[in-house]
């Protein structure tokens, strides 16, 4: 029987992840359109989809909340995504991101903190957590993200912190320095657009995450947000890489998309 100590954690591809802990259902950056399309993502930048979801959006099932790193990526949030926040019991994003979804979703700056309470269900803590989509001074461009650090009654090693899509910068450090995190979700792919900026990158590469749970110290990190889009330039196969020849301090724990997979926390 699952405690509140267990998660069930199911990736269905790119950042989109399902998480069922103490009565909860929690979606992260709900992406669930069909492989092919293309998409702009401003300033020149665009990108195709290469993979579609390993569960059908209407096959989910009822959500107590969906957690959004940021609104105005369709890599993150898109048309099919987007028609599971009205029906969601919280939807919890960037501050500005919330006036730009409504629903009544509640707006986050780093480290602001929000509660899910309920009759019968473990109380969870959401804190936001600091990131950078890119380069130094890319905000203005590419606009505010958050990542997800969730507590609750009965974790043994540390929250579960979802990094949201971030570069390693200070703000990404200071997560180590204040939270005490048992199981990391680490939103890797190397993103780049060589057409704009060259080689500016605008999430993690294995080797930084490497260097980040070296700080971390995780007890255990599963990669997300690493295939499934043409401009994600490093898979499993850079990671593994990385983990194994660059004195990793944890092996990346892989979940088969669409196969839920029960972790203790």
């Amino acid at each position: 029987m699952t405690t509140t100590s267990d998660i069930t954690i199911t990736h269905i591809g790119g950042p989109t992840v399902l998480l069922e802990v103490g009565g909860w259902r929690i979606l992260t950056d709900p992406t669930f359109d069909p492989p092919g399309g293309r998409y702009f993502f401003g300033w020149g930048t665009y990108s195709r989809k290469l993979a579609g979801p390993a569960i059908p959006a209407a096959e989910i099932g009822p959500l107590d909340a969906i957690l959004v790193s940021h609104d105005h990526h369709d890599d993150n949030l898109d048309a099919t995504g987007r028609t599971l926040l009205a029906d969601a019991g919280t939807v919890v994003t960037t501050a500005p991101g919330a006036g730009r979804i409504g629903h009544g979703a509640v707006g986050l700056a780093p480290w602001a903190t929000t509660r899910l309470e309920a009759p019968g269900r473990v109380p969870l803590e959401i804190t936001a957590t600091p990131c950078r989509h890119g380069p130094p001074g890319s905000r203005p461009i590419v606009g505010h993200v958050i990542g997800f650090a969730l507590r609750w009654d009965g974790q043994q090693h540390g929250a579960l912190w979802i990094s949201g899509d971030t570069v390693l910068y200070d703000g990404v450090r200071e997560v180590a320095r204040r939270l005490d995190v048992g199981t990391a979700l680490l939103h890797l792919g190397g993103v780049t657009f060589p057409w704009l900026s060259g080689p500016l990158r605008y999430t993690m590469n294995a080797a930084e995450a490497v260097e980040l749970c070296r700080e971390l110290r995780p007890t255990t990190m599963i990669p997300i947000h690493y295939e499934g889009w043409k401009h994600f330039r490093q898979g499993r196969p850079a990671v593994e890489k990385a983990f194994g020849s660059g004195g990793g301090t944890i092996a990346p724990t892989w979940l088969e998309h669409g196969v839920p997979a029960i972790l203790s926390t």
